[in-house]
């Protein structure tokens, strides 16, 4: 018989010596904010929520009603079980510390209450991202900097994806695990135990609508994909692009490929188009735990800390090789402009390699 989640996280707490139960009880109340969110999600039309809600988000991005519903049900169900000290999200400008009328806990939560929702209106898979950190000890008011620390402090971090089936993919730094919602018991159970991502993969995910604003590596390494078979990576490689980071990590999980947002040059200031704290680093530990690489096209993401709440990053993640490739493509061609006709550079390595 298949663990519920709750049945996996009190066992993990086991594991640990002196644990109270509050992370447990936290997960719980972030499943419970995925389960409402995917029942709203999964009426579509008939909810009446769907289309723009009007206003914008904080880094002035248009909300659609969703996101504005769905922060709210995160806010509203994580905030007085006595777990948090704060939350910040992508919908909320600045950060949100738990009302005096409710018990403070250990805890920071950091989260996207819906990614991908501008897919909302033609069904196409979207998601909950969320990542934890511990609060500082004492009883100092929160603070922004509480919430500035680099991924590999992250205490859980994981997603719900609302497509055919809602998953809640989790890692608390021991591997990563999938979890389906079976709608009849309105319970997760563990279905995906250690997912594993292969080293290679032939299969990688990037928005060439962009291509005219990457930098050269990132030039040089789509031309080498996609010359096939008969350019120096001697294979033929498929393209996908969801413009969901929910739905390309968990398919990146499922089967393998790498997913490309870098760094472009269309403004000099900015270091990427994903938000640190609640996007890239909590994929980026998933990612890890799965056996694959995330990277910023320059170093780990993980070991970045973010200098603002809403500080965005370049991002790459998914096979181990193809990452470390890109890598490497970034250290040794970024230096000049790469203005080689189409599929002409052969690149560092020869086919096959």
């Amino acid at each position: 018989m298949h663990k519920t989640l709750t049945e996996f996280l009190i066992g993990e707490q086991r594991k640990a010596p002196g644990a109270t139960g509050g992370f447990t009880a936290l997960l719980n109340d972030v499943r419970l904010a995925c389960k409402r969110i995917s029942y709203l999600v999964g009426k579509g039309a008939l909810g009446g929520a769907l289309g723009e809600a009007g206003s914008a988000n904080s880094q002035g991005e248009r909300q659609q009603k969703l996101d504005v519903l769905a922060n709210d049900i995160f806010r509203r169900t994580n905030e007085w079980g006595g777990t948090l000290a704060a939350m910040v999200s992508e919908e909320m400008e600045e950060l949100y510390p738990i009302p005096a009328e409710h018990p403070r806990g250990r805890y920071l939560l950091a989260f996207d209450p819906l990614d991908g929702s501008s897919n909302i209106d033609i069904n196409v898979p979207v998601g909950s991202i969320f990542s934890v950190l511990r609060a500082p000890e004492g009883d100092a008011p929160p603070r922004v900097e509480d919430f500035l620390q680099p991924g590999t402090e992250q205490v859980c971090a994981g997603y719900a994806i609302y497509g055919p089936v809602t998953m809640l993919v989790l890692t608390l730094g021991r591997g990563t695990h999938g979890f389906t919602l079976d709608r009849e018991i309105g319970e997760f159970i563990l279905t995906h135990r250690d997912l594993r991502i292969p080293q290679d993969t032939s299969e990688f995910a990037i928005n060439t609508s962009n291509a005219r604003f990457w930098e050269p590596a990132v030039k040089r390494y789509v031309d080498e994909c996609l010359a096939g078979r008969k350019g120096p990576r001697g294979r033929d490689f498929n393209m996908r692009w969801i413009a969901s980071l929910v739905a390309e990590a968990h398919r990146i999980l499922m089967r393998g490929g790498v997913f490309l947002y870098p760094r472009d040059e269309r403004e000099a200031t900015r270091h990427g188009r994903l938000r640190l704290a609640y996007e890239a680093s909590p994929i980026a530990m998933v990612i890890e735990q799965a056996g694959g690489r995330a990277s910023t096209g320059t170093q780990r993401l993980l070991e970045v800390a973010p200098r603002s709440l809403h500080e965005r990053s370049g991002f790459i993640f998914g096979a181990a090789n193809e990452v470390e490739r890109l890598d490497l493509y970034h250290r040794e061609f970024n230096r000049h402009a790469y203005d080689a006709p189409l599929f002409a550079a052969r690149g560092l390595f020869r086919a096959g390699a």
